[in-house]
């Protein structure tokens, strides 16, 4: 399970997927289907999002109306910043078709 910040042309959004890669085919495929043709991701440890986001993880992990491949974890743009520093992220991988 990977956890991810991703940033888009609406905005960015902070997932939880099963996918390996943020570059995986049917990961691109996923967030084509969304709208979402090309971003920018940062890796966030799981166990880190878990950490900070608490309950809300574990709500959004159980939650029966999403995916298993792929749970919307936080689409705040400015609470994603402020619980997360840049040191905290990932080196940035960058997707464009």
């Amino acid at each position: 399970m990977k956890a991810g910040l991703i940033f888009t042309g609406s905005g960015p959004i902070l997932i939880v997927t099963s996918y390996e890669s943020f570059t995986d085919p049917s990961f691109i495929e996923k967030l084509n289907a969304k709208g979402i043709r090309k971003f920018i991701s940062y890796e966030i440890p799981v166990e880190l999002a878990r950490q900070k986001y608490g309950e809300r993880f574990k709500v959004v992990m159980e939650d029966l109306y999403q995916t298993d491949d792929l749970r919307v974890l936080d689409y705040n743009g400015h609470n994603i910043f402020a619980i997360f520093s840049f040191i905290e992220m990932g080196e940035p991988i960058m997707y464009e078709p």
